[in-house]
């Protein structure tokens, strides 16, 4: 059963992460620690972020710089694969535009089909570190509709220079990105629903959303999607506080509101380790009203927060 088939039957509340593949040159230990510590909640699947080539300079001699480029978060089919046979449970690596010619977005795709990891999140991705707007590469993707109709594409046997070749056994299913407070570059919240509703209409057959700190927004959101004709799953994603510094880069990294009683408990947070606890605390609330509304899952971001993450599973699962 594909995840996306699973999410839209009759299911408990399921438990569901995200994780990073380790900073270049790192072990996957730390991402079985994390995993491991977040198995006795059974979670139905895991997801593994993938991260565009950035430029950077290396210094060759004093004062004289090379400019390079570098993935400094490599190996996310290889990690989909580890930890599907390590651990039987279904892998979602991210497939993105940002960083990608669709040469290597068809390359990844077989790599994958051949793998046996059919289920993806397809994403357009962030823009390069110093851009004002998000650039692609010269044979790349401007959005992920382009990238959702590449995959659906390729589940029928069309590859890009339009040769007909063998269909897969078992087709790609994917989710994709939406925004309860709206994408940063959308011009208004409708403009930004009938851009998700085209990945729908595309192929996509469920919706992750962006963390949220208001359940409220989540529920909107999910009630004008409907409006709009978009039935698929909504997964709302979520992320527990962990640190003072989140406060101001939350909102700047990822265009969210913190609610006026959450931002009021963290002006007075101490330390960071106040600042767990709020988050805690928080996440349980949130997570709690969720499965009462019979959410199909909770996806939960767990970088630097698989401690925090465990206790609000501990209180809620």
């Amino acid at each position: 059963m594909s995840i996306a088939s699973y999410l839209a039957s009759e299911h408990p509340t399921a438990f569901s992460i995200e994780v990073l593949p380790p900073v270049r040159g790192k072990s996957i230990e730390q991402v079985y620690k994390t995993i491991d510590r977040l198995m006795p909640f059974n979670p139905a699947y895991i997801n593994i972020t993938t991260h565009r080539t950035e430029v950077i300079y290396k210094e060759v001699q004093k004062g004289i710089y090379q400019r390079t480029t570098a993935r400094m978060r490599p190996g996310t089919v290889a990690i989909a694969a580890a930890l599907k046979g390590r651990y039987g449970i279904p892998t979602v690596p991210h497939v993105i535009c940002s960083g990608f010619s669709r040469t290597e977005l068809e390359n990844e795709l077989i790599d994958l089909s051949y793998l046996g990891i059919t289920d993806l999140l397809v994403l357009r991705g962030d823009r390069a570190k110093g851009e004002n707007r998000f650039i692609s590469e010269s044979d790349g993707h401007e959005h992920a509709i382009d990238l959702c109709r590449q995959v659906s594409d390729f589940n029928r046997g069309t590859m890009l220079d339009g040769e007909q070749c063998e269909v897969p056994s078992k087709p790609f299913s994917f989710g994709v990105a939406g925004y309860p407070e709206k994408h940063e570059e959308a011009m208004n919240m409708e403009m930004d629903i009938e851009y998700l509703k085209a990945k729908i209409e595309a192929g996509a057959e469920y919706v992750v959303t962006q963390m949220f700190f208001d359940n409220s927004r989540y529920f909107s959101f999910v009630e004008k999607c409907r409006a709009a004709g978009i039935n698929v799953p909504i997964i709302p994603g979520i992320k527990p506080l962990t640190s003072l510094m989140q406060q101001a880069l939350l909102p700047k990294t990822f265009h969210i509101d913190l609610p006026m009683e959450l931002a009021s408990e963290l002006r007075l947070c101490k330390n960071n380790d106040d600042v767990k606890s709020l988050g805690v605390e928080w996440g349980i609330a949130q997570a709690r009203e969720l499965k009462a509304a019979g959410v199909p899952s909770i996806h939960f971001y767990s970088m630097n927060a698989s401690a925090s993450i465990e206790a609000i599973a501990k209180a809620v699962y």
